[in-house]
């Protein structure tokens, strides 16, 4: 079984929906998706938000490995992706050596605003936390104290890890972002970092055809 966590909003339950699908859609193994919503998490979750949280599940993303029992493997994605390959591909790159495994972008953005007029904050590892294959058993330090009290920087730069030397590659194909790199046909997973095609304002975005595709899907 393939364990799927997926950042959930209350803002982007269509991104959610649409996403779940393109995974099921996709994959030739049993798969069990577990939305990261902050209503399910009241008893663990309850550091406020604050102003440069962009989505609900800025934070609470690094409960994974602590709704895992810190046992086995279990892969965070934001919602606001798209599946386009078999996730069994993906279960295959996981490498018992590392805790967390994560496509490792190098870039600025482009602009300095997102989606619903966010804030584009600008940080070593930007994205590196959006789509994570985690070895749970190894990410014991994400204990939910922690997760309530560490800054936004020590969870999105892996500060809790020993070392970077525990952060293992996976090829950019399976985080893609959509309007910071170029067009490419043969990408794995999609990611509307930017604003997805369920805004108004990003309808026309790349990859939002795909997207419209699997989102029509779902209204069958």
């Amino acid at each position: 079984m393939i364990k799927v966590f997926i950042g959930y909003d209350t803002k982007e339950k269509a991104a959610f929906t649409t996403l779940s699908h393109s995974i099921i859609q996709n994959s030739t193994k049993p798969v069990s998706i577990t939305p990261i919503a902050l209503s399910n998490l009241k008893d663990d979750f309850v550091r406020e938000r604050n102003k440069l949280s962009s989505t609900e599940f800025s934070f609470s993303r690094f409960l994974t490995p602590y709704l895992m029992n810190y046992q086995g493997w279990a892969l965070f994605m934001d919602c606001d992706m798209l599946m386009e390959a078999d996730i069994a591909e993906l279960w295959r790159l996981r490498d018992d050596k590392y805790a967390v495994q994560v496509c490792k972008h190098d870039y600025t953005p482009k602009s300095s605003v997102k989606f619903l007029n966010q804030v584009q904050t600008v940080y070593p590892k930007k994205n590196w936390s959006s789509f994570m294959l985690m070895n749970c058993k190894k990410c014991t330090a994400l204990t939910p104290d922690y997760v309530n009290r560490a800054s936004g920087l020590e969870l999105h730069q892996f500060k809790w890890l020993e070392g970077d030397h525990l952060i293992g590659d996976l090829p950019l194909e399976w985080n893609w972002l959509a309007g910071e790199y170029e067009h490419k046909d043969d990408i794995k997973n999609v990611h509307f970092t930017e604003g997805g095609p369920w805004f108004k304002e990003y309808k026309e975005c790349d990859y939002s055809q795909n997207w419209f595709k699997y989102y029509n899907d779902t209204r069958v």
